[in-house]
């Protein structure tokens, strides 16, 4: 029986199998409304009602072959929102089928919409909505069981007066009287509900590639549709490691800069930050990581959030098997190195003995938001890092990669499918010999432990050594006043990584000096950089040495970019630095509703601001 400590929908009785949307897009009041139709299976005997999770919905009606159901929604839980019960009138055995129809409209409390004016935009003529539904927002934009253990299909009717897209493939448009349109929408494959998504405003899309299509405002398709050309290269690298890509179209949806994520990997359409527009390419590895999610994630979904890291943490390391083809393996280690440094972060955020540094945390009681950051992702990464170099290497664990999505397809798994699924394979495919290697590797402290991963994984540093040698130069230079031997040539060859790293060894030693600093960006010219990751570390090693001469571009930056890798960071040094906390809350409650309902909240938390 599937297990969700986060769903409060009674899905070890009955399965949603599809739902059809049928929506009116609202921008005055910002709401959506109409009806969902779910298709449901019971799965067990005696079954005589339904419990879908809702969150700041208002139903209206519910009925089932048109006829009315009675319903109740219970009072709301503070984390998991209202269970919306319904009473079937009859008894179902398993197996049965039924159909019932909620009428209904989202509110303004919505967590899964953020509504933008017209000014918050590129072109700053129309206003604009999109979705973001993991981890557990879907039940704000539609009743549902809202736990990736249920996966199903769904189709949609979007009526709206701007170009409405969705995680499914387009089917067709009906013109109306006036502005509106709607749009209809079909996403045949099953999905988990978190990965439902809308986004509706003045979108226009270009081709880049032989099934793909960028979407964005007018104002930035150009740039997007060059940034993301390689992107049919990911998805055939992607193709060769694993198996044929199984969801027909890979479009991308630049979204703007309040997005909270990098990217989401909706299926058929992955919403991307603008924040990767560096205008060189650079940082267009996110691309690799949600076209990873194709296979990690949306065909092989956790099971619930507990194991988060069976989406994360293979993703990663899928997406720098992707980056080692495409550009070499000392690509991919550095990236390791990288993420290294960002799981070392979120350790020291939380505590090391803090559950949500475990890779497989309980959740029970706990709001799943609360416990994102990189430890599914890098954790996750290291442990598969670590069992290919234990078992013998790729010639081993790719065919196992590829063995494990074969097998998995269309499901949700836990962390005990996976490992019975590991040993197997390794039995079947190579004998008692690997079964003996990984009955020593100690799982407990892998995936109940908490901190860092007990084995510390080497990684090739090569493209880090420039890194490492430039910021000892300027360390040794601290005392020197003011510094000398340093020129803007240093880093002409590094590559935007290279200078994201060697930042990130600078604000890994005692503050230098402001005079230092300034010489530094005057050279390198750090604080007008267009790369935003580049930008960020700049502003955070400043503000790490309490350089006040860049807390107005700390402000700029942190309420312009939405995207919670960023902005939180930010936000909290600022607020950590002499004379920058009330600075750092007056930011964020100016700015408050630029940033998306789930951004907005975790920033509030983070500058203790929440009720």
């Amino acid at each position: 029986m599937p297990y969700d400590p986060t769903s409060q929908s009674n899905i070890d009785e009955l399965k949603t199998n599809h739902i059809h949307l049928d929506l009116t897009v609202d921008f005055s009041t910002k709401t959506l409304s109409g009806s969902a139709e779910l298709e449901l299976e019971a799965i067990a005997d005696n079954v005589s009602k339904i419990v879908l999770d809702t969150s700041y919905i208002s139903v209206r009606s519910i009925t089932s072959n048109g006829k009315a159901l009675q319903f109740d929604l219970a009072a709301r839980h503070e984390k998991y929102g209202t269970a919306l019960t319904i009473e079937l009138g009859t008894i179902l055995s398993k197996g049965t089928k039924t159909k019932v129809t909620v009428e209904y409209a989202t509110t303004q409390d919505c967590t899964a919409c953020q509504w933008l004016e017209p000014s918050q935009t590129v072109g700053k003529k129309h206003p604009y909505l999109f979705t973001q539904c993991q981890a557990i927002h879907a039940r704000s934009l539609l009743p549902c069981q809202d736990s990736p253990s249920i996966k199903l299909s769904y189709s949609a009717n979007i009526t709206t007066p701007l170009r409405a897209v969705m995680s499914a493939v387009p089917t067709g448009e009906d013109k109306h009287a006036g502005d509106k349109t709607t749009f209809k929408f079909e996403q045949k494959q099953r999905i988990p509900s978190y990965l439902i998504a809308l986004a509706v405003g003045n979108l226009e899309g270009r081709e880049i590639g032989p099934r793909s299509t960028v979407w964005t405002e007018p104002e930035v398709l150009e740039a997007a549709a060059w940034e993301f050309v390689d992107t049919e290269n990911f998805i055939r690298t992607g193709e060769a490691l694993l198996t044929p890509y199984d969801w027909g179209r890979y479009d991308l949806l630049v979204l703007p800069a309040s997005f909270p994520y990098g990217g989401m990997e909706n299926p058929c359409l992955t919403f991307v930050t603008p924040s990767l527009l560096a205008g060189d390419r650079s940082l267009v590895d996110v691309v690799a990581h949600e076209i990873a999610h194709s296979w990690m994630g949306n065909l092989v979904t956790t099971e619930n959030w507990e194991h988060f890291w069976l989406n994360e943490g293979f993703t990663v390391f899928v997406e720098r098997k992707i980056l080692g083809r495409m550009k070499g393996k000392e690509h991919s280690e550095f990236s390791a190195i990288l993420g290294k440094k960002a799981l070392q972060e979120s350790v020291d955020l939380y505590g090391q003995d803090h559950p949500f540094t475990a890779l497989r945390p309980c959740l029970r009681g706990e709001d799943p938001d609360d416990s994102f950051s990189r430890v599914p992702y890098e954790k996750g990464f290291n442990l598969l890092y670590y069992l290919e170099k234990h078992l013998g290497g790729a010639e081993v664990f790719e065919p196992y990669l590829r063995a494990h999505v074969q097998e998995f397809a269309g499901r949700s798994i836990n962390t005990d499918d996976w490992k019975a699924f590991l040993y197997l394979f390794m039995e079947k495919t190579f004998g008692q010999d690997k079964v003996d290697l990984l009955n020593k590797v100690d799982w407990e402290a892998w995936l109940a432990g908490t901190g860092m991963p007990p084995v510390d994984n080497k990684f090739d540093d090569t493209l880090a050594q420039a890194c490492s040698c430039l910021c000892k130069k300027w360390d040794d230079s601290r005392h020197i006043n003011p510094p000398t031997g340093f020129a803007a040539h240093d880093i002409k060859d590094f590559s935007s990584t290279q200078k994201v790293v060697f930042l990130e060894k600078v604000s890994e030693l005692e503050p230098l000096p402001h005079g230092h600093l300034n010489t530094m960006d005057k050279l390198y010219e750090l604080t007008n950089v267009r790369n935003a990751e580049i930008r960020l570390r700049w502003h955070l090693l400043c503000l790490k040495a309490d350089y006040e001469k860049i807390y107005p571009e700390v402000v700029a930056f942190a309420s312009s970019m939405g995207r919670m890798k960023m902005c939180r960071p930010l936000l909290r040094s600022l607020y950590k630095a002499k004379n920058g906390a009330e600075l750092a809350r007056e930011t964020f409650i100016k700015h408050r509703s630029f940033f998306h309902p789930i951004a907005a909240a975790m920033i509030a938390k983070d500058l203790g601001l929440s009720k």
